[in-house]
């Protein structure tokens, strides 16, 4: 408590007396505002680590359709459920896709080899035979026989047969010809390119359940091995299962009768072979974070929070359902912001703006600048 004593004439005295008690109470209320965002940030960053360990530790993993992948979709829900926003998990049609041991051998000599993702599992014995370019591809014959692509081939993975946002020519090509060739299995050598798919060595070239010939890959230098014997006999067995299953997004909304609504998105899925921390645990824990801190927002524009299920499946099957469902009202959208491969401490956080006025972008470069992160 603060008490103050002067004489009503004294107004140097009750000038510098105000001043000093503004300046005392400016302290106190600074000290206790700083307290409270000291607090308030360590229970944020408990929770962001909850979040992330928790769709980290799903069992088998989260990629789409499989248990794992279900128990993230009920964990979001639930967090997102109890404040108090309109959740929407209405399940889609997928495909799930389990994948064991894999061989290769050509006289007894082993060949590192994976399954592709997605791929049917094959036993094959037969003939190789190699290529390198479409030209050669398009004239040599295969049929029943092991095919290796390498070189230009496999310089870049196939966009899925049927995806539909991003779908070159040449890829078409590409699998028109496998499947009029009709090879028993397709065995794929890859390089190692820092901008190729994540920075995976080897990749997978082809990773689509609509495509229906086995495929497995492998690092380049294995592929130079299995060229070297073009012509001779090949074993090539997998174990692999297509699994048709369901999978749902996570669609929260707010204020659901506005004429206008911002969109925040992340995806919740991820692929077979990695926990899926930054891609997209973290763009998933900033969702959660965002929607608790906006749980008595009263506001006259819509908020729509939106854990896309599918973003690493060959369907994108989330998105897909959601444009199907929700595609008539995209002109109430006065902003979507997608949320992804946030928290890599190597390096700095990355942002691209799409359709967005240059007069909002200097807006969001000059907040962000703000921030040594």
């Amino acid at each position: 408590m603060l008490s103050l004593t002067m004489r009503r004439s004294d107004g140097r005295a009750l000038s510098a007396a105000v001043s000093s008690v503004c300046t005392e109470a400016i302290a106190i209320v600074a000290a206790k505002r700083d307290l409270k965002l000291s607090m308030k940030s360590n229970d944020h960053l408990r929770k962001a680590k909850t979040y992330v360990e928790t769709l980290c530790a799903v069992e088998p993993n989260r990629r789409t359709g499989s248990p794992g992948n279900r128990a993230a979709t009920d964990f979001i829900a639930d967090t997102i459920g109890q404040w108090g926003y309109a959740v929407d998990t209405t399940p889609f049609a997928c495909l799930d896709h389990e994948i064991g041991e894999a061989s290769l051998v050509c006289e007894e000599t082993p060949f590192e080899v994976f399954i592709s993702p997605y791929s049917a599992g094959c036993d094959v014995t037969n003939e190789l035979v190699t290529v390198s370019t479409i030209e050669e591809l398009q004239f040599i014959n295969c049929t029943g026989k092991l095919l290796l692509m390498k070189d230009s081939l496999t310089a870049e993975q196939l966009m899925p047969k049927n995806f539909v946002f991003y779908n070159p020519e040449r890829h078409q090509n590409i699998y028109s010809l496998l499947e009029a060739k009709r090879p028993a299995a397709i065995i794929t050598a890859t390089g190692k390119d820092l901008d190729m798919v994540g920075n995976l060595y080897p990749f997978p070239v082809i990773e689509d359940g609509d495509f229906n010939i086995p495929s497995v890959y492998c690092r380049d230098i294995i592929g130079t091995e299995i060229a070297s014997r073009n012509g001779r006999v090949f074993h090539l067995k997998t174990k692999a299962r297509r699994i048709p299953a369901q999978a749902s997004s996570v669609i929260s909304r707010k204020n659901i009768g506005a004429m206008k609504k911002i969109i925040i998105c992340a995806h919740l899925d991820a692929k077979e072979t990695t926990p899926g921390a930054t891609d997209d645990a973290a763009g998933i824990t900033v969702q959660l974070l965002l929607a608790e801190m906006l749980v008595d927002y009263q506001g006259d524009i819509g908020i729509e929070i939106v854990a896309f299920n599918g973003e690493d499946n060959y369907t994108a099957g989330g998105e897909m359902d959601y444009l199907k469902r929700y595609g008539h009202e995209l002109d109430k959208a006065v902003m979507a912001i997608n949320i992804d491969d946030v928290g890599y401490i190597n390096g700095k956080t990355g942002y691209s703006f799409y359709e967005c006025p240059e007069g909002f972008r200097r807006n969001v470069q000059a907040v962000i600048n703000d921030y040594s992160g």
